[in-house]
């Protein structure tokens, strides 16, 4: 009975917590905001099970404005639920680029990988087609250089590479293989996302890689499958046209010794005989996606020195951004010299998918203004740079947090005390972590931001408190307690779920 009553009243603080989970789902910032002043601490609270987090349902639902509350709140921005999945993969799965642009200006990883499958946020990117969150997770790779597209075309030859920029990182990171060797390139092909295909291929996905067969994955066609199998049996003709263009073997063969045409005919992809029957002649001028916008590193660079959501209103600035009308210039573009805040300016390198400008080279964006190319920005002679504000508190909740990572060690001053919480270790999933404590001197504490007994915290105990209280209280504060672990979910790729559309031939 007395483990119970413990159990029983830790567990009933984790209200706050499910109303914080709600107002993130629900995109209730006032209710979010009035959550986190009252108990900052709750941003670090997870749900039990699925272990997601108010950042994983906010950045799920395309929330990005209850995203920046809860990473000024001191949330890990890496935090992963139980299938390993982070914030900024649940966002580029679900194709929300305000957030992915937040959480990469917060620097969140790129990365990680997820348990289940091993695809990066990348690989969440391509699989549903969201070309702008792919080219934004790969704003710190891509140079602001207008030499770019030549040198990423002529990779082989020795000329002067880039300052600040790194080929085989970028070609590394593009062609990272998930579970199965499974690629981003695989994935936007076999679904038919076009404008995906052809970004990767003009950031250095390439043709040639192709999939395992490890056992862990489900198997649609067979391993050694190049990007061009998957598209052929996905049933895009325009996704295999453009392969094809680049380079892709029409004769290459799996283990199963079939090639693309064959894979389209055991899928019924009939359409597609001419294309993959015939040699094409090579397109002489290929041209880049509409996606690259080669500024983003530049104005990403800026965003993170000096700050890209508070900036002064138009009753105080003198010169406001010509776009918005609301904010002060604080970039200027490089060439035509119109100027813009920072917010209008990534936005633009952000959204944009035309390539209709009057003069520039590949991957600059046109100039709201003149319709030049913009290829970087700089920053405009009297920007401030933003001070860093340490978050409120990184203090988790004990007993509601189910993060399989340990916080880092911090502390919290009190005109009194100075307590140091030390946490034990990571735990495995499902069980709890005990905090050891030093003792406090007496004074009066609002019980209702910590958990314990009713009226009494086991962690805050007065040091001339009952003495018998006390031991009872550490000594239930050591239990470990842990849930029984519920069977492990198989190992499925997440093709399954896609492999309707794909029978149905509706990938063309």
């Amino acid at each position: 009975m007395k483990f119970l009553s413990v159990m029983g009243n830790s567990f009933g603080c984790s209200a706050s917590g499910e109303r914080l989970v709600s107002a993130a789902r629900d995109g209730d910032l006032q209710e979010a905001k009035a959550l986190l002043e009252c108990n900052p601490r709750l941003a670090r609270y997870s749900t039990f099970g699925v272990r997601n987090s108010p950042l994983h349902y906010s950045a799920a639902q395309g929330h990005h404005e209850i995203v920046s509350l809860l990473l000024e709140s001191g949330v890990d921005i890496n935090l992963r639920n139980y299938r390993g999945q982070t914030a900024l993969m649940q966002a580029c799965q679900h194709g929300h680029w305000e957030v992915v642009q937040t959480l990469v200006l917060s620097k969140a990883t790129i990365h990680r990988a997820d348990y289940l499958n091993g695809g990066t946020a990348l690989h969440f990117a391509a699989l549903n087609g969201h070309s702008r969150c792919i080219r934004l997770l790969l704003a710190d790779y891509i140079p602001s250089t207008p030499d770019f597209w030549s040198t990423l075309r002529n990779a082989s030859s020795n000329e002067e590479s880039i300052v600040e920029f790194n080929h085989d990182v970028l070609v590394q990171i593009i062609n990272r293989p998930a579970d199965g060797g499974i690629t981003a390139l695989h994935m936007a092909a076999l679904n038919g996302h076009v404008e995906s295909v052809q970004l990767l291929l003009d950031l250095g996905a390439s043709v040639f890689k192709v999939t395992v067969q490890d056992g862990t994955t489900i198997d649609l066609i067979g391993a050694g499958s190049t990007a061009l199998h998957y598209a052929a049996c996905g049933g895009n003709a325009q996704c295999c046209q453009i392969l094809i263009s680049r380079g892709a073997s029409l004769n290459a063969e799996n283990a199963n010794g079939w090639t693309p045409l064959m894979v389209a005919r055991s899928w019924h992809r009939d359409w597609l005989e001419e294309i993959l029957s015939t040699e094409q002649q090579v397109q002489s001028q290929i041209l880049p996606s509409p996606y690259l916008s080669l500024p983003l590193m530049s104005i990403v660079k800026i965003a993170r020195e000096c700050g890209w959501r508070n900036s002064d209103s138009l009753s105080t600035c003198q010169d406001p951004c010509v776009v918005c009308l609301e904010q002060q210039c604080t970039v200027a573009a490089e060439g035509c010299d119109h100027e813009f805040c920072t917010r209008c300016a990534l936005y633009l390198c952000s959204t944009n998918c035309t390539t209709t400008v009057s003069h520039g080279p590949p991957g600059s964006i046109a100039c709201p203004l003149c319709r030049s190319g913009i290829v970087s920005f700089v920053k405009l002679r009297g920007t401030r740079s933003v001070v860093k504000e340490n978050p409120r508190t990184s203090l988790s909740l004990s007993l509601c947090s189910c993060s399989a990572e340990a916080p880092d060690s911090t502390s919290i001053t009190t005109p009194l005390c100075k307590p140091e919480f030390r946490c034990s270790g990571k735990s495995p999933l499902g069980s709890f972590r005990s905090l050891s404590c030093q003792k406090f001197p007496s004074f009066k504490i609002n019980y209702n931001l910590c958990m314990g007994a009713p009226n009494i915290n086991p962690c805050l105990v007065p040091s001339s408190g009952n003495r018998k209280l006390r031991n009872h209280l550490a000594r239930c504060s050591r239990s470990g307690f842990r849930r029984s672990a519920s069977q492990p979910e198989g190992r499925r790729s997440w093709f399954s779920a896609l492999n309707q559309n794909v029978t149905t031939g509706s990938g063309c």
